[in-house]
This record gives structure tokens, C-alpha cells and sequence, in this order.
């Protein structure tokens, strides 16, 4: 007689274990191992010192964010204080901890890692965005009394969020106390240090301004909002305004830092060790001072301006920041113009994109070309492609790295946005179906981000179908031109409109900016369906890729990167349009010929022309075969 087994994950008395089912008889299986018990012991040891600091603090909470004192999508491990006190290593979610009770926030990627990795631990998961879940302000309303404290530690909360924090707490009866000390100093005893690399010049040649010229532009551009200095803590701001880079944040090429411009001084506050003697004399060359980042806390104590400066700060800084800055000078909050400068990229930087793509084009076709016959020999995985990928790119001049984590999601996968296998969940890949690949790289003179939803065998039509809504979403958007005065939201609607009238939508953005060898996800301009009015204007990059998503079928998003440019100059105004910077062809075996209209049909065709005769002096003959075939004209 065959036996039926099946496993079931489950949570027992907080410890996580396996219901395995034999046939009719089911049994408990809990491998709690020393290891795990004396993690969840630390964790719970780690509370109990928190605790006794909120006590001594006289504060009857505690959140702790995923958030560093830069506001960066990526946080060094000296700042991962949220990951230390609970355990939990997701990328996002923040820890609250009161005195006898404490819960950690997180989104649906990681509903069942957060509640295996808390289980024992003392914290509660709260599944955030469900309905059913309160805000961390509604809990803490319900569990302390009108007029206990709550605190947030300064440099890793912006000055924005605390004062949606303070305003939501107010409500409430409860109070926000605001530390400008950092109280995981005293307890984290094995704390990682500051990143140590060292930083380097980016040549003007890339950049196409000098430090000088753009520390002009800033000081030009606060004098109109009333200010004399500004302090920059933006990391990929402090990088474009000095071209320098460094090596500092997980897949972006950047230096921690603080920046002070002033008509009088210019400080770069930074490690001293991180800075060569090359770099020192290029920054003394542009009349920028180095002083220790260390001592920038101690500094802003002391900084007093005359009564008539103003201090510039950003929404975004961190609440620290403004809160020792306001004490001795006059304050004004407003949105960096730097965010603005870097995002219109000049004649320089563009054509370091277009350099940049080409060489992440011929990566990409080496990828596809080698992929479906791999996968055919049945031994490619999630994981392995990536790594293909990545060798790939890393033999091709300039590469600096991946621009961010790759997705590369098969069949279910795929359905998951934001899907990242790992060694637990990559699964191997058939020669049916279809993969969603959404990846990038740094290179010297660009930052790529690009994917494409391959098809690896047989398709059902409802997949077709679903392939061909993304693609003409995606050439909606591309094919847009509008007049001057535009912003991205007015846009959405194009790659939508074609999903919304099959009853299908996504819910994440549509575009955002991308950076010039700086951060893949560069504001202010997007186009998404929440209002972002920033403006749309030539110099601007940013991605166009739709999606569809089904869970537990498929996944699918095509994405390019365009630049603006000019259209053409009317009775009725300028109007601008969009031109596609990635090199690399779009798989044309799940599309529905007959769902593309004439200018849609003839754009792809173009556009695959353009690609061939692009990357086709770059690649051998069997490369320049392959790509031929695969950029041929589609046909009704």
C-alpha cells in the first residue's frame, strides 16, 4: 500500500514546526534546536536592556524603523537596530516595544518569515495593510494611558515622518520624545562599524559640471527660498554635488556623509580614513573643508549663525538634524533643489547612458541567447540565471556592480512583485512557461534597469493575452508625447487603459527616475497613479513597466528606461515625448499579433531595428545571427 505524506508549516506554543500527515494519523514536528533557542534567549535579553533604558528614559515605548540617518532604500548593518532588537532580517517592517508588551509591522512578502523568525521571541507579528491590523499609533493608543511618552531615536526618523508621528500621538493622549543620542550605542555591544572604503572622483568628463558649478547652482537656488546655508543628507544628493562616489551602500555607489554649503564654508562631513590624499586635494581644489563624521552631532550643537542666516533643511532630513540645528539657528524646511538638478541630466550624462545600455544590451542578448537552450538541458534555476547574468555583465567595461536585487520570479514566482529567491525558495526553471527577469547594473557612466518576461515553452492563451495588455501598456506609455507642464500621474492612465477595459490593474508605480552611476530609484518625477506633480521635462529619466500579476499563475512586467526630449514647438505650446535608452529585444513568442494596433505594431518593429543595429558591432557572428532573428519585424 503507498503512503500519503504531506507537510504543513505550522506555529505550536510560538515554536515553529511541521504537521506531517501519514496517511490518516497526523504528528507534530518541532526542530527547535539550540542554535534557535539561544537566539530567541538573546532577543528577549536584548528587550529586557531596552526596556530598562525606556524606564531610566522615563518613555513607555519605543519604535524602532528599517531606516539609517539618510533616508536610503538600502541600510548599512550599523543601522540595522530594528533587525538586532527583533531578529526579524526582512528588509522592511518596524519594531515597537513597550514595557511589558512589544510588535513588529511588516508587509505581506514577509507574513510567514516574520512569523517563524519571532515566534518565541516575545514581539507580536501585526500583518500590515490588512484591514484587521491597527497602526502602530492606533495600538499604542489602546495599550498605554493618556500622556505617556513615547520615543523615536532622531537619526532615523525624518523630520516628515515625526511630525506625522507627533500629530497622530497628539490624537491619542499620547506624547513623542524625540532622542538626538543614539541609545543602540550603549546596548549593542558587537554594533558593526561605519563602512571604511574608500571614496573616488568621478571625472568631469562623465559628469559633464564640476563640483564647483553645481555648490553654485545650490547656493543660487536657496537664496530664493531665504536661506544662506543648507545641510545635505541625502547620500545620492552629497555624491552628485561633489562627483565622488563610494562603495559604501549595498548596490548603490555611495558614501556615507553629511554635506554643509554655506556662501562662507563648505564641509564635508565624512570618516577621515574613507578620504585619499587624491580625493583630499580635489575637495581643498573646490573649497570644501573635510571634517570627521563623527563629530557633525557635535557641531551642529554648535553651530550658530547670525540672526539674519537661514538654514536650509529638507523634509527628508532626519529629525536630529533639525532638531540641534533649530536650537541655535534660524530654520526653514523645503524640498532640496538638488533632487531636482541631478534628475535633469545634461548632454554628458545622456550620452553616458546610451554608452552605459549598450554595453548592458550585449550582456542582455549573451543572456538570452544562452538561456532557453540551458533550460532545455534542464539544470537552470532562479538563482542560477541570476548569477549567469551577472557574469555576464561583469565582463563588460566599466561595470561597478548590480543596481539593485534581481527579481527573477518562474511562473508563481512571478506573481509576487517583489519576489527574491534565495537558496530556500529558487526553484528550477522548464522549458514551459515564462520567466519575469527584472535586473540592472552600475556601470561608470550610467545605472541600467531593465526587465523582460521571457517566454521559456508552451503558453496558455490566458498568458498571451496577459503578455500582450503589459506590452501595449508599455508602448502606450512609450509612444506618449505631451505638452510642457506634465506630470507623470497624468500619464498612468496610457499604460493602464488597456488592462483597466480586460477588468485588470496593478498596484504598484508605473516609472521612476534613474540615476547617472548613482541610486536605480531616483525622485522627485514619477508616474504612478497617486499625484506626483513634479513635472515631466527633457533631461529626465525614468522606467516605463506595467505589469499584470496573478497569483499563483504568472507574473508579467516589461520594462525599458526612456529619456525626455523634445517633440516639437506648436501654436498651442512645446511638447515633449519619450526615447527609449535600453538596447535589448523584447520576446515576441507570447504576443497576440492581433491585439496590437498599426502604430504599436510598427514602434516594436522599430524599435527592434534600432536594437539590432545598435548592438550588432558589439557581438560575434552567432550573437549577430541570434539577435537578427530575434529583432525580425512582427507580422499580422
Amino acid at each position: 500500500m503507498r503512503r500519503k505524506i504531506t507537510y504543513t508549516f505550522v506555529i505550536y506554543k510560538t515554536f515553529p514546526c511541521f504537521l506531517l500527515k501519514m496517511n490518516e494519523k497526523s504528528y507534530l514536528c518541532c526542530s527547535l534546536n539550540r542554535k534557535t533557542i539561544n537566539m530567541r534567549t538573546e532577543i528577549k535579553s536584548k528587550l529586557a536592556a531596552l526596556r530598562a533604558e525606556m524606564e531610566a528614559r522615563q518613555l513607555s515605548a519605543f519604535i524602532v524603523p528599517s531606516t539609517d540617518p539618510h533616508s536610503g532604500e538600502y541600510v548599512p548593518e550599523h543601522w540595522e537596530s530594528r533587525k538586532w532588537i527583533s531578529g526579524f532580517t526582512g528588509s522592511a517592517g518596524t519594531a515597537v516595544i513597550t514595557l511589558t508588551d512589544a510588535g513588529l509591522w511588516t508587509d505581506s512578502r514577509y507574513f510567514i518569515q516574520a512569523e517563524e523568525q519571532l515566534a518565541g521571541t516575545g514581539i507580536r507579528l501585526f500583518k500590515d495593510r490588512l484591514p484587521e491590523t491597527p497602526s502602530i499609533s492606533e495600538w499604542l493608543g489602546s495599550v498605554l494611558k493618556e500622556g505617556e511618552k513615547v520615543g523615536i531615536d532622531g537619526w532615523v526618523n525624518s523630520h516628515q515622518e515625526a511630525l506625522a508621528l507627533k500629530n497622530e500621538f497628539k490624537a491619542k493622549g499620547l506624547i513623542l520624545e524625540t532622542m538626538t543620542e543614539d541609545i543602540f550605542d550603549t546596548l549593542w555591544k558587537d554594533r558593526p562599524s561605519l563602512p571604511q572604503s574608500p571614496i573616488f572622483i568621478l571625472d568631469e568628463t562623465r559628469t559633464g559640471a564640476s563640483c564647483s558649478e553645481k555648490i553654485t547652482r545650490i547656493q543660487e537656488a536657496i537664496a530664493k527660498n531665504g536661506a544662506s546655508a543648507i545641510i545635505l543628507s541625502a547620500l545620492d544628493e552629497i555624491a552628485w554635488t561633489l562627483n565622488l562616489r563610494g562603495d559604501d551602500v549595498h548596490c548603490n555607489p555611495l558614501f556615507i556623509s553629511y554635506l554643509f554649503l554655506s556662501g562662507n564654508k563648505n564641509t564635508l562631513y565624512i570618516l577621515e580614513e574613507k578620504v585619499t590624499e587624491e580625493v583630499r586635494s580635489y575637495l581643498k581644489e573646490h573649497e570644501v573643508e573635510i571634517e570627521d563624521y563623527k563629530n557633525f552631532s557635535k557641531n551642529l550643537k554648535a553651530f550658530s549663525g547670525k540672526d539674519e542666516e537661514v538654514l536650509q533643511i529638507s523634509p527628508q532630513a532626519n529629525e536630529a538634524l533639525y532638531t540641534l540645528a533649530s536650537q541655535h539657528t534660524n530654520v526653514t524646511i523645503a524640498p532640496s533643489p538638488v533632487a531636482l538638478m541631478k534628475a535633469h541630466k545634461n548632454p554628458t550624462e545622456i550620452a553616458g547612458f546610451r554608452k552605459a545600455m549598450e554595453r548592458d544590451g550585449v550582456a542582455m542578448v549573451k543572456f538570452l541567447r544562452w538561456l532557453k537552450d540551458a533550460v532545455k538541458n534542464g539544470e537552470e534555476t532562479e538563482l542560477s540565471v541570476d548569477e549567469k547574468l551577472y557574469e555576464l555583465r561583469a565582463e563588460q567595461a566599466n561595470f561597478k556592480g548590480i543596481s539593485f536585487d534581481t527579481i527573477a520570479g518562474y511562473k508563481e514566482h512571478a506573481a509576487i512583485v517583489h519576489y527574491e529567491a534565495t537558496p530556500e525558495t529558487s526553484i528550477p526553471l522548464k522549458p514551459e512557461g515564462m520567466l519575469l527577469l527584472d535586473s540592472g547594473a552600475q556601470y561608470l557612466d550610467g545605472t541600467t534597469d531593465i526587465t523582460r518576461t521571457i517566454v521559456l515553452g508552451p503558453l496558455t492563451e490566458e498568458e498571451k493575452k496577459d503578455y500582450t495588455l503589459v506590452l501595449k501598456g508599455h508602448l502606450q506609455l512609450q509612444n506618449a508625447q505631451f505638452p510642457a507642464g506634465t506630470c507623470g500621474t497624468q500619464l498612468d492612465v496610457l499604460a493602464r487603459i488597456a488592462m483597466w477595459k480586460a477588468g485588470i490593474n496593478y498596484l504598484h508605480g508605473t516609472g521612476h527616475g534613474v540615476g547617472q552611476f548613482l541610486s536605480v530609484h531616483e525622485g522627485p518625477h514619477q508616474v504612478r497613479m497617486n499625484h506626483m506633480p513634479t513635472l515631466l521635462e527633457p533631461g529626465m529619466t525614468l522606467t516605463d513597466e506595467p505589469g499584470i500579476y496573478k497569483a499563483g499563475r504568472h507574473g508579467i512586467r516589461i520594462e525599458n528606461t526612456l529619456v525626455i526630449v523634445p517633440a516639437q514647438e506648436s501654436e498651442f505650446g512645446t511638447f515633449y515625448k519619450f526615447e527609449p535608452l535600453t538596447l535589448c529585444p523584447i520576446d515576441k513568442e507570447a504576443i497576440l499579433v492581433e491585439m496590437l494596433n498599426d502604430e504599436e505594431l510598427d514602434w516594436f518593429n522599430n524599435y527592434h531595428q534600432m536594437v539590432y543595429n545598435r548592438l550588432k558591432p558589439f557581438l560575434n557572428e552567432q550573437e549577430q545571427a541570434w539577435l537578427e532573428e530575434a529583432t525580425s519585424p512582427l507580422k499580422r
